[in-house]
């Protein structure tokens, strides 16, 4: 019997006893056992207790009892979010044998609705990277080609999901955490509304760049994880009222007027994304949409802007470590709470007056367009070695070598963005196109992106650990 590899695939031969939950996670476990040698990409593996919650789905089927949309499909957890009597480090030796002491919603969601969580996945220290390496696991490496990086900071998602180890996976997203690994690692990554899904994880409970999301197979599978995790809880004050989100398998885009940028104003773009992008943007017109390119006047001031306010919210979660632990944090980490202590309040607030600024001008962009794309990155995944701070120059017209095309749009924070495979770069690695959402409007971004995946631009490649 061939067993689906969707997420909702499975669900379905789930509860129409084709497969059996047991099955499906026996082979999910098996996966993680095959590929963690090369990959490293998960922190923890439940075996038990993932066998015990998929035989309570067989039983409850062979009862005749109603199982939920996501019965029986594996899931992955990323080690920056807490799970009730686990382990949860944050990739931090700082918190090494730190116990996590409850279930965020979206996994008592996710659980509700018949997913079943088999482990944990691998996370650079406190989620500061685009790459995925700590001082406690080690380094994690990308399934499409094991000599470079899988992207950060879900990065071991990103792996788990690019390797089909897990149909789906979370990941958080405070700047691309969740897209960058998914465009890397050729899966789809999901950055919903902000507060679509309630955040209940942060020692802050008014952030405005923070998300959770998932790294998934399919943009389909991307939908049934944020269908059944979706919703308003009064633990998260800026969680969204219930929204209907419906999902057309066709991918109908006849009709819409869709914006493109190709470096968002600042970014050096490597000539085989753009190829890669042009050949999304030719299937979307093909599907019938009308995509026509948009100025977008953003330089290096949006990036740099970003980052100093990231770090001030890192270091307001964890800075205190610098006083008694520094020693156990990553020296990258450490400069980054130390300059983060250096940002006066006025400055900070000068940070969210460009925010204001880069949302109006998303805005105009809006009114005239249904949604916009760019690339996920301006360049496949760099090599695992190399680190966030290998990169950062200019071209000598400004344009900013190697930085995510994603922290604009946790910068300006409200409107969706999903990663959906494009293509393959020649070193077989994958690249992502990045379709940004209005205002919580997901339904017509993932009509954009199944009609790129129906387009069928990743034909021919799989992933380096699959063809081993």
């Amino acid at each position: 019997m061939t067993i689906p590899e969707s997420a909702v695939e499975i669900a379905a031969a789930v509860r129409n006893r084709q497969s059996k939950a047991t099955e499906i996670v026996a082979r999910s476990l098996d996966r993680i056992r095959q590929t963690q040698a090369d990959l490293n990409a998960f922190t923890d593996v439940y075996d038990d207790e993932a066998m015990e919650a998929a035989q309570r789905i067989d039983a409850r089927i062979a009862d005749g009892d109603t199982v939920g949309p996501l019965a029986g499909v594996p899931v992955a957890v990323k080690d920056f979010t807490p799970l009730k009597g686990k382990r949860t480090t944050y990739g931090s030796l700082a918190y090494k044998d730190n116990i996590g002491t409850f279930d965020p919603i979206y996994v008592q969601r996710l659980r509700a609705a018949g997913a079943i969580v088999v482990g944990k996945t691998n996370t650079p220290e406190f989620a500061h990277a685009g790459f995925c390496t700590n001082r406690v696991f080690g380094t994690t490496l990308n399934p499409w080609n094991t000599e470079h990086t899988p992207g950060g900071s879900s990065g071991g998602a990103g792996a788990a999901v690019g390797a089909h180890v897990v149909p789906l996976a979370e990941g958080t997203d405070m700047g691309g955490s969740i897209r960058i690994p998914a465009g890397y690692c050729g899966c789809v990554g999901l950055k919903p509304s902000l507060g679509r899904i309630p955040m209940d994880i942060l020692k802050s409970v008014h952030d405005t760049i923070s998300h959770f999301g998932p790294l998934a197979r399919t943009v389909e599978d991307a939908w049934a994880f944020l269908n059944v995790t979706k919703g308003p809880d009064d633990v998260d004050p800026m969680s969204l009222p219930a929204q209907e989100i419906a999902f057309d398998a066709d991918g109908d885009v006849r009709g819409l007027k869709i914006g493109l940028s190709m470096d968002l104003g600042f970014f050096d773009v490597s000539d085989e994304v753009r190829a890669a992008v042009d050949r999304a943007a030719a299937v979307l017109r093909d599907a019938g949409a009308t995509v026509d390119p948009v100025d977008i006047a953003w330089d290096r001031s949006v990036a740099d802007a970003m980052m100093k306010g990231w770090s001030v919210y890192l270091a307001a979660f964890e800075g205190h470590l610098l006083k008694d632990s520094k020693d156990l944090l990553d020296p990258g980490v450490a400069c980054m709470f130390e300059d983060a202590f250096k940002t006066s309040a006025p400055e900070f607030k000068a940070i969210e007056m460009l925010r204001r600024r880069l949302w109006l001008d998303l805005v105009a962009i809006f009114k005239g367009h249904d949604a916009l794309i760019c690339p996920t990155a301006p360049i496949t995944a760099p090599l695992a070695t190399m680190t966030d701070f290998d990169f950062g120059g200019e071209t000598e017209d400004g344009k900013l070598i190697w930085a995510e095309m994603t922290h604009p749009f946790n910068f300006t924070a409200h409107c969706p963005a999903l990663s959906v495979p494009c293509g393959v770069g020649a070193l077989n690695l994958p690249i992502g196109l990045q379709v940004v959402g209005r205002r919580f409007d997901e339904e017509t971004m993932f009509r954009i992106g199944r009609a790129v995946e129906r387009g069928d631009l990743m034909a021919g490649h799989k992933p380096q650990i699959l063809a081993a």
